[in-house]
């Protein structure tokens, strides 16, 4: 049997505000690890190579269906990781483009 009593609106109000702290508490660590891996050159390559496995940079259309929900789904964090980046540190983000532009041209002249 619960313990869950419907009329018990403290208690209620409680596990509400309790939710909500670790929600706040989880996004905003999720907010310094993102700002934490762009602070460095290797972070930003690991988002950068993450952002293009999602697809973010290309288009996910596909005749199959499924492939393309699939593609869609990979994008879909792709861009959530992206504004991540954009929200928390936009001035970082010209930089780890630059970054990558200059390795994949370096790696191009080989």
């Amino acid at each position: 049997m619960s313990d869950y009593d419907p009329t018990d609106l403290k208690a209620q109000e409680r596990v509400a505000e309790d939710k909500a702290l670790r929600d706040r508490l989880s996004r905003e660590n999720e907010e310094a690890d993102v700002k934490w891996l762009m602070s460095s050159k290797r972070g930003r390559r690991i988002l950068w190579r993450l952002l293009e496995q999602s697809g973010v940079f290309r288009l996910s259309f596909n005749t199959n269906a499924m492939q393309m929900a699939f593609s869609e789904g990979n994008r879909n964090f792709g861009n959530r990781t992206l504004s991540l980046i954009h929200s928390q540190c936009p001035e970082l983000y010209p930089s780890m483009v630059k970054e990558n532009t200059d390795d994949q041209r370096n790696s191009d002249d080989r």
